[in-house]
């Protein structure tokens, strides 16, 4: 694997280094569907009154994970399409945390690794864990060979790791330990930044003698903290029925919180950021929260877009989602652009960044530009500039890919190597002639692996 040219990502909107928590809801709106997970089997009734943590639905086709309540209060299953509503919710903050864990599904002779992962699912932390090759769900049955723990969340603008260590670096030892107490024999790889920073300094002292694993360090540019790409410089080849695991910050916290205190995981940290965004930060949330009282007074005047994640990998949040998806780690705000650009190409661009620097902006000092909706110009097609195999960690050239898409059936395809394509997006955003390339890999990779190998979808 080659290594890809650097691009300098300056985007004006990162959210500030501090968390502030939302007030309590009156209201939830908890969708049934988030980025890798369908909550189609229902576990509650119309005007049911549930519990903190109490489990609402499940995802039977990934081991059952649950939607828990993230407060108590009454069950509305009509009033929203895709939503289970909570009404009159009780506001009891972090008390009445501990909930006793019944070992549902857990056999009278499971080893207590497995009680422990069991454990994991029930109180909603298995929905961090993610299979490094692909971004599926793992399977809590089948041992890893390895397990990476990236500190690192570099996208624009998703919430980042430092930040919610800088509070929590105990939780985060402690997590470690009960990551390693998950496994046999394999090797944990945190990843830290290459650079040296003091609240590195400390995060290195305190793991130093606990949990057995190695430090990797990487560089701070977008997308080395790609889990895919880390786990194939580590020479972790994807392997059938030997998964890496790899978990991201709040992961650890959440398994911390789990199996130390066995508390339900109903609350995340999520940033709010973009250009759109008066003052940028992060937040403590919960699955549910209604978007539109995160946003209320935070944001500039005029139309906006709201992107659920970073703005290289999020989809836009449509009018119909009413509450935080369950698995959302940011929200990234652009203005929408209402007036059409015509012959933008042909500006001197002063005031916009471009990989060819072909701009007036190369001229001047580095700077974060506003990013908005507007793609400049007109569409054109591929001039097969070399600039999306020049940034591609994948090493593949994703100009070839998009040109074989429309030329060629699925299996031609394949042998070019869209499985390769980690969807990290900097192919599309380096493109002079805006194709979404991202989105149409993501596409094929499905496709493929529906129609060519009978395997059911994964969501990007």
């Amino acid at each position: 694997m080659k290594s890809p040219a650097i691009v300098d990502i300056l985007l004006e909107g990162r959210p500030a280094g501090t968390i502030e928590t939302l007030p309590e809801p009156q209201q939830l709106y908890l969708p049934l569907q988030s980025k890798r997970l369908k909550f189609s089997e229902l576990c509650v009734e119309e005007g049911q009154q549930v519990s903190i943590g109490q489990i609402l639905a499940k995802d039977p086709d990934n081991f059952s994970i649950p939607l828990l309540a993230p407060r108590a209060g009454g069950v509305r299953l009509s009033e929203v399409e895709n939503h289970i509503v909570l009404q009159n919710i009780t506001p009891d903050g972090e008390q009445v945390r501990h909930i006793k864990h019944k070992e549902v599904h857990v056999s009278a002779d499971a080893n207590s690794v497995n009680i422990k992962r069991q454990k994991l699912i029930d109180l909603g932390a298995w929905q961090f864990f993610y299979d490094a090759h692909d971004m599926s769900v793992p399977d809590p049955s089948v041992e890893p060979r390895a397990v990476i723990v990236s500190t690192l969340h570099l996208e624009p603008f998703t919430a980042r790791g430092n930040v919610q260590i800088k509070e929590h670096i105990i939780n985060f030892t402690r997590g470690l330990e009960h990551v390693q107490s998950l496994l046999e024999y394999q090797t944990i790889y945190l990843i830290l930044p290459e650079i040296q920073t003091e609240l590195s300094e400390e995060v290195q002292k305190t793991i130093r003698g606990y949990a057995r694993g190695k430090i990797i360090k990487v560089p701070i540019w977008y997308p080395c903290d790609n889990l895919t790409v880390i786990a194939r410089k580590l020479g972790l080849q994807k392997e059938k029925g030997s998964p890496v695991w790899a978990l991201l910050t709040e992961g650890v916290l959440a398994i911390e919180k789990v199996l130390s205190h066995s508390q339900p995981c109903v609350d995340r940290f999520i940033s709010l950021g973009g250009p759109a965004v008066k003052l940028p930060l992060h937040l403590k949330a919960m699955a549910g929260y209604p978007i539109e009282k995160i946003v209320q007074e935070r944001l500039v005047d005029g139309p906006v877009r709201i992107i659920n994640g970073g703005v290289f990998t999020g989809q836009a949040i449509t009018e119909e989602q009413k509450g935080l998806p369950a698995e959302c780690s940011g929200l990234t705000v652009l203005r929408v652009e209402t007036e059409r650009e015509l012959l933008s190409f042909t500006r001197g661009g002063s005031d916009r960044r471009s990989y060819s620097n072909s701009y007036l902006s190369c001229l001047a000092s580095p700077f974060r530009e506003r990013l908005t909706t507007a793609i400049r110009g007109e569409l054109r097609p591929c001039v097969a500039c070399g600039f999306c195999e020049d940034v591609c960690p994948a090493g593949i050239m994703p100009y070839l890919i998009h040109k074989t898409l429309y030329e060629g059936e699925l299996e031609d395809v394949e042998l070019v190597r869209v499985d390769l394509c980690v969807g990290c997006g900097l192919c599309s955003f380096v493109c002079p002639s805006k194709i979404d390339l991202r989105g149409q890999f993501v596409e094929a990779q499905e496709v493929i692996r529906r129609e060519l190998h009978g395997r059911p979808e994964v969501q990007a």
